[in-house]
């Protein structure tokens, strides 16, 4: 077992090298699902991000972790919001998770983006497909906002 660094947390938080975290494998099989889904052998997309093939051979399995910077960027090439890629995450794949990962959970759970609320917000929001009708619902959304505070 080897300590966290490089991390701001509230306590430290020790991570486990053996297995996959199950989150990163969820991460990774929604990769390839939307990489084969959109016809990108692993060799295209990692050169359009600039990495090997082998590092998304380690991504899809959940063996290496994506960064958020690569996320982005795996996002913008695919032509998904970052969200996707952590979208019908189950119950079961968070209790399948290691200790650090619950740790750091329950760590950053003040953060509002993190909320379960939040993220089934946005996953239905990205889910309607006509962006004229996104547009109006966000308009609609704003207003209400401003007119409570």
């Amino acid at each position: 077992m080897k300590r966290a660094i490089g991390y701001r947390m509230m306590s430290p938080v020790t991570v486990r090298r053996s297995a996959p975290n199950p989150i990163d494998v969820h991460v990774g099989g929604r990769l390839r699902m939307r990489r084969l889904a959109v016809g990108l052998s692993q060799e295209r997309l990692a050169k359009s991000i600039g990495i090997t093939f082998q590092q998304i051979q380690k991504y899809e399995r959940g063996t290496n972790r994506v960064v958020a910077s690569r996320l982005h960027y795996l996002a913008r090439v695919l032509d998904v919001p970052v969200g996707y890629f952590f979208s019908d995450m189950n119950e079961a794949t968070l209790s399948e998770s290691n200790a650090s990962a619950r740790a750091e959970a329950v760590a950053f759970s003040h953060d509002l983006m993190g909320e379960r609320e939040t993220l089934e917000l946005v996953r239905s929001y990205y889910n309607i497909a006509d962006p004229r009708v996104r547009k109006r619902l966000f308009d609609l959304v704003k207003s209400v906002s401003k007119a409570m505070n």
